[in-house]
């Protein structure tokens, strides 16, 4: 296959999961666990990741958090600190996005799937952990109130089983189910 060819097919295809992305975080809004919308929007961007490259998966992970703060997933939080707000929901997507692709990249060298797992794993990781720092450098007070509010023993715990517990969990299962299987059919359409 030509390098042109090439390109294009990964342009497109960065194309598809940019789409994705956007309906994915849209629809996910809807679908709440507590306070926070659950959704499937890691799982393209891992796959993209790992199909197109570390540089669309950073695409996608900022068009995730563009789409977050457009579905108003992050009204609570802007409520208290735009800026705040933005640069978290902003960075972690980019960053995780990124991270999958690094991780798939330097794995998939040793075996596609544990390229392909690597990557669903450092998504949700990377993601949730970049909410936390945020939380922790932009939205203490809140989050400390938050959690008086429901009677949660210390902060520490609200952040971890209130605000991300049940999302991380859901989101970390998803991607390592859905992604392997999904990058394995995109890989036997290809050789076909």
């Amino acid at each position: 296959m030509s390098n042109v060819k090439k390109q294009t097919q990964k342009l497109a295809l960065g194309a598809l999961f940019t789409a994705l992305v956007i309906v994915l975080q849209v629809l996910g809004a809807f679908v709440r666990f507590g306070p926070f919308s659950i959704s499937l929007v890691l799982v393209p961007i891992v796959i993209g990741s790992a199909v197109c490259g570390y540089k669309i998966g950073a695409w996608l992970g900022f068009v995730f958090g563009a789409a977050v703060l457009i579905s108003g997933d992050a009204a609570a939080f802007l409520a208290v600190d735009v800026l705040g707000t933005i640069l978290t929901v902003l960075i972690k997507g980019t960053l995780c996005g990124l991270a999958a692709g690094l991780a798939y990249k330097a794995f998939s060298r040793v075996n596609t799937f544990l390229g392909v797992v690597s990557a669903a794993l450092v998504c949700p990781i990377v993601n949730t952990g970049i909410f936390l720092v945020g939380c922790f450098l932009f939205f203490m007070e809140p989050v400390t109130a938050w959690a008086a509010a429901l009677n949660f023993e210390n902060v520490g715990s609200y952040m971890i089983f209130g605000l991300v517990g049940g999302n991380f969990l859901f989101e970390l299962g998803a991607n390592i189910v859905l992604a392997p299987v999904i990058i394995r059919l995109i890989k036997l359409i290809r050789k076909s």
